[in-house]
């Protein structure tokens, strides 16, 4: 997702010390290259990041996504996606366009802007004919390394397990991924929504929202 100034509170250490990773141009404001990576151990993780210079630049938080379309879905069908994310008393509108053709990453316009009062945008995007149509939460962590806006490293921790996503050019993910032990079969393009519908398929279950136990589905 585009680079945004509330991503980057620094931790109190200041500066990172020992970064063996260097510092590759900004991507884009309105557009994204990423990948996902599912985890295997978060503890081995953490560890790895801290051998890689990485900082922490917001702590770990809980995220509420809705995704909204028209009845007909044609923002589904377009591949496109209209987002509503609530991180506390923190709103984020985003727009996700059509990803472009790549066998590796995901590449794609996209477009976000805060929003003062979610509750009542929602019910403006009610009255212009959207509908919620899937709802997914997550547990995120941020990562950086060297200058405070560059490329993020994303630990979310899912209903359905955990994830690292990389958002930044395509080299820089392609060294950070091999430094954490990962090798080019193991990216992931897909979304949140169709990795939860997979693995609703493969438990045989019908998919509804992807939400924490406790949560209203």
């Amino acid at each position: 997702m585009p680079v945004s100034d509330r991503r980057f509170r620094r931790s109190e250490s200041g500066a990172t010390a020992g970064a063996i990773i260097d510092h590759p141009p900004l991507m884009s404001r309105d557009s994204e290259t990423e990948i996902k990576l599912e985890v295997r151990s978060l503890l081995s993780l953490r560890r790895r990041l801290r051998e890689l210079g990485f900082e922490r630049v917001e702590a770990r938080h809980f995220e509420s996504n809705t995704l909204f379309d028209f009845p007909d879905l044609r923002l589904w069908k377009a591949r496109s996606l209209l987002r509503l994310r609530q991180e506390d008393r923190r709103w984020t509108l985003t727009f996700k366009g059509a990803p472009l053709e790549s066998r590796a990453y995901k590449i794609r316009r996209e477009i976000e802007t805060r929003v003062e009062d979610g509750t009542r945008f929602k019910a403006i995007l009610l009255a212009l004919g959207f509908r919620p149509v899937f709802r997914y939460e997550k547990y995120r962590t941020a990562y950086t390394v060297g200058k405070a806006h560059g490329p993020l490293l994303l630990v979310d921790e899912t209903p359905m397990g955990h994830y690292l996503e990389l958002e930044g050019p395509r080299r820089w993910i392609d060294r950070v991924a091999v430094k954490l032990g990962y090798r080019r079969e193991d990216y992931i393009t897909a979304s949140y929504a169709s990795l939860y519908r997979e693995n609703c398929r493969q438990r045989g279950i019908e998919p509804t929202n992807m939400v924490f136990p406790g949560s209203k589905s």
